[in-house]
């Protein structure tokens, strides 16, 4: 080891402040890979990797989480009321006078009586399978942007008046109904003969084919004009249900006193977080495991760069008492050595996080590509319900994890440091 010419250890230490150009100097050319060194450079490098894929691996894992229940929560509450209202003594005949009330109500976005059934949908040249009918007036359905804002094919205009039907793409797909088409739609809730209860079949022609983006809608959901369904469900002059969408849905608690109030009559509601509570809960709890047991990545590194701190240490052990016979403080030899493995851990955060941004921006066209790779779908749409690999990067999240590895890779770096600045420059230097 050499100095500039003309500066000893002392001078150097002594002069310098901590963490001086001196420390720097020397962290830098333990750092390099010298073959003499090559098993201490492995460690490093395997250090540095191993807190780059952790990084990288938490702000993925915690982005596409994020982004997963983010998606479901905006397509869950934007095709389904955030507060369902539901008769109690006497049906909803008063569902007009009901739904004025309820508009008054400050926060209340709009409200939609519905009458909704399951069916068995056939289409005019394949197999049947199952469907949910939604009947709806017209204004309702323009509110909910998910499917106004989705059609592909049609147009809602004129759906009111007509008998036509707006149907999910996959539901189409799959029963090969195309615009114009006839959808024939079955349900056992019939007519009442001296034979008994025949089931109610009618075809209706298809005029819209929306596309929600979540697969278990779009397999599924049938909207119909509400009269219809009324006329299809033996519901003359009633609906089922009320469904109220609400400016903020995660303060639904608070007005649902008021909505009852203004309904006028005994009544009880529902809301989206009593019905879907034990889902996100589940998401919640996989989200926090899921980061428990990557967190084990970045720590195991850590202790990677701790094992390699003290194989260096002791390779370096002629070094140091050689600084420590020249003049070089405790503190610097220990500041030293902090540098050498907090520059793995910052470095290796660093690459991680430049890693995973990048692969969070682009994760549906990695998902595309090595779906064509494999030849596989990769997050299949019919379990995954989504149709894309959704991606939210919480920056608050991503500087947590940032700050948790690079505090991990200082606290590793912490005892091989303090065991160099111990080391008895006497006891290194006897057998050389």
């Amino acid at each position: 080891m050499s100095l500039p010419e003309g500066v000893s250890a002392a001078d150097a230490s002594r002069s310098a402040r901590p963490f001086s150009r001196f420390e720097w100097m020397i962290a830098g050319r333990y750092l390099r890979s010298r073959r003499r060194d090559a098993g201490v450079s492995v460690i490093a490098g395997f250090s540095f990797v191993g807190i780059m894929l952790g990084v990288a691996a938490l702000i993925i894992v915690m982005s596409v989480m994020n982004g997963f229940r983010g998606e479901l929560l905006m397509r869950i509450l934007g095709v389904n009321g955030h507060v369902i209202l539901y008769p109690i003594d006497q049906p909803l005949t008063d569902y007009e006078q009901i739904a004025k009330r309820i508009e008054g109500v400050d926060g209340v976005q709009f409200v939609m009586p519905m009458v909704q059934g399951q069916v068995l949908a056939q289409g005019p040249n394949t197999g049947s399978t199952g469907a949910l009918i939604r009947g709806v007036r017209l204004n309702d359905l323009k509110m909910l942007a998910p499917v106004s804002g989705n059609i592909k094919l049609g147009t809602l205009e004129g759906f009111d008046t007509g008998e036509g039907v707006a149907v999910g793409s996959r539901l189409a797909s799959s029963l090969g109904l195309r615009l114009g088409d006839n959808i024939t739609l079955i349900s056992p809730d019939g007519d009442v003969t001296a034979f008994g209860t025949t089931p109610r079949v009618k075809a209706y022609p298809v005029s819209a084919i929306f596309e929600i983006g979540m697969s278990e809608y779009d397999a599924a959901y049938v909207y119909m004009p509400l009269s219809e369904a009324q006329l299809f469900f033996n519901q003359e002059d009633r609906v089922q249900s009320i469904e109220i969408f609400v400016d903020h849905p995660d303060q639904v608690a608070s007005l649902q006193p008021k909505i009852e109030a203004a309904a006028g009559r005994p009544v009880y509601t529902v809301t989206w977080q009593n019905q879907n509570e034990s889902f996100f809960s589940a998401l919640n709890v996989e989200r926090n495991v899921m980061f428990i047991i990557l967190t084990l990545i970045v720590l195991v590194a850590a202790l990677n760069i701790i094992s390699g701190l003290f194989m260096l240490v002791k390779d370096k052990g002629r070094d140091i008492a050689i600084l420590r016979t020249m003049g070089a403080t405790k503190g610097a030899v220990m500041r030293v050595f902090l540098i050498t493995g907090a520059s793995i851990g910052f470095s290796g955060t660093l690459a991680g996080f430049v890693l995973g941004l990048l692969f969070c921006i682009n994760i549906e066209n990695i998902r595309q590509f090595f779906s064509w790779i494999t030849g596989v779908v990769l997050f299949n749409p019919e379990f995954y319900f989504l149709s894309q690999l959704p991606a939210e990067v919480d920056p608050s999240e991503v500087i947590l994890v940032v700050a948790m590895a690079i505090g991990l890779s200082f606290l590793a770096t912490i005892l091989p440091s303090w065991r160099a600045s111990r080391l008895d420059p006497v006891e290194a230097l006897r057998y050389e």
